[in-house]
């Protein structure tokens, strides 16, 4: 099940960043005293007494512009915040004191069924704790006084926090195998989901970021029950405009963490980009079955080397998915189209492939053999035994003498090796190294 999403909101410069860095442990966020520093959303994993959540920070919510071009935006941003998120942060600024734009905000909080907890940053002392009292005219509670920057107070805050988040997911669990489309703007998601269902079943445009929402369509394909998901475009970090297209990003997220199998697609005309490696090193870390799926294959002009080639700068790109399979399609031609959902579902299937313990430990000898394991210093990492732990993904457990002695080159052969022993195509394996006790 997807993690709860805590959207952390508010102003520019009113300590967004630095109270998300506090919380995931690491700065992950720039922070800067400029306003507006954070551009794009930068989402984490992060946990409070036990409770595992994502974290979402996001841009300020104020624009250049009219006070009514202001306004709109504010409502917008927010509105879709309150949509999305399980929980709402809102973050204000005791030093500059209330805003026009907190009132706003606020006043949309209030008409929401969303728990919303209130941070009044920067009160670094007993006096400034004092002047926080001012906005309880908010009347959002309860109110914390915070120092994000140093820590003050966001203990209660986070406590207050997990507590309002469910504890069960309020999604209804199917049977259906669910398949993700995902990509930057402007790909082709919505044009190849429309020629897969052989209808017009979501809005198909040349202006980038048409897809504002996660669309779930049931359907059955020979038999099979699916649920295809497509979701709004993730731009390149600095590009995501204020308003609306920020907050769709926080759907798309959530759409790769349900999904069984996601369909990645690449613009072939602009080939592999580092927005394309970011998505995918999402994917990878939710243990996602991906299928790289390369459109727009008719705009590019071929000879005989120039799949081969194109191959090699998807291998190169995405080196750490050298799992995934790669299909090249036209979504408006309906070249390849046929072979998606048929691949798709192949390897759906792969992720509850299941091996013997003993013809297992035979494999890891035979390999082990022909690669021995590394050695640190006079100390060489010394595998017993293994075990496959679970299904959906294939997780393996391998017993130890020393965990520390694992080196991640080493670790990758064995991911590589069980990947062809398992004629595993498009499903990433999860190994678990322990200590074996005596």
């Amino acid at each position: 099940m997807p993690k709860p999403i805590v959207a952390i909101v508010g102003r520019p410069n009113v300590g967004k960043s630095t109270l998300f860095n506090r919380i995931v442990g690491k700065p992950l966020a720039i922070v800067d005293e400029v306003a507006g520093t954070t551009r794009d959303r930068i989402y984490a994993d992060a946990e409070w007494n036990g409770v595992l959540f994502t974290l979402v920070d996001t841009g300020g919510l104020e624009v250049e512009g009219s006070l009514d071009d202001l306004a709109a935006q504010v409502r917008a941003q927010a509105q879709l915040a309150i949509a999305e998120a399980d929980a709402i942060i809102f973050v204000t600024d005791v030093k500059e004191g209330l805003t026009p734009s907190d009132k706003d905000v606020a006043r949309i909080l209030h008409r929401s069924a969303k728990p919303v907890v209130l941070a009044v940053n920067k009160v670094d002392n007993p006096a400034l704790r004092q002047d926080a009292v001012e906005f309880h005219q908010l009347g959002i509670h309860p109110l914390f006084p915070i120092s994000a920057l140093h820590g003050i107070g966001t203990g209660d805050l986070l406590d207050e926090v997990v507590s309002s988040l469910p504890t069960e997911a309020e999604e209804i669990e199917t049977e259906a195998a669910k398949i993700a489309i995902v990509g930057r703007p402007n790909v082709g998601k919505s044009l190849l989901l429309n020629r897969l269902l052989g209808q017009e079943r979501a809005i198909v445009s040349e202006v980038p970021g048409t897809t504002r929402d996660a669309i779930d369509t049931f359907l059955e394909w020979e038999g099979i029950p699916l649920v295809l998901i497509d979701t709004a475009g993730i731009r390149r970090r600095g590009r995501i405009v204020p308003g609306v297209e920020k907050y769709s990003v926080i759907r798309a997220l959530r759409a790769i963490s349900r999904a069984d199998v996601v369909l990645l697609l690449l613009d072939a005309s602009e080939g592999v980009t580092a927005q394309d490696t970011h998505i995918a090193g999402f994917c990878l870390e939710e243990g996602k079955s991906v299928v790289l799926v390369v459109n727009k294959w008719d705009l590019i002009e071929k000879d005989e080397y120039t799949m081969q080639d194109y191959i090699q700068h998807v291998r190169t790109r995405l080196k750490f998915l050298s799992h995934a399979p790669l299909l090249f399609i036209s979504a408006l031609t309906g070249e390849g189209v046929d072979e998606v959902i048929p691949l798709a579902l192949q390897v759906r299937q792969e992720r509850f492939t299941r091996i013997p313990t003993g013809e297992l430990n035979r494999f890891l000898q035979d390999i082990m053999a022909r690669h021995a394991p590394p050695s640190k210093g006079r100390r060489r990492l010394k595998v017993y035994y293994a075990t496959q732990a679970a299904i959906d993904p294939p997780t393996f457990v391998f017993f130890v003498n020393d965990p520390q002695l694992v080196h991640f080159s080493y670790k990758r052969y064995l991911e590589n090796r069980l990947q062809e022993r398992l004629g595993l195509t498009g499903t990433p394996l999860l190994l678990k190294f322990k200590k074996r006790r005596k």
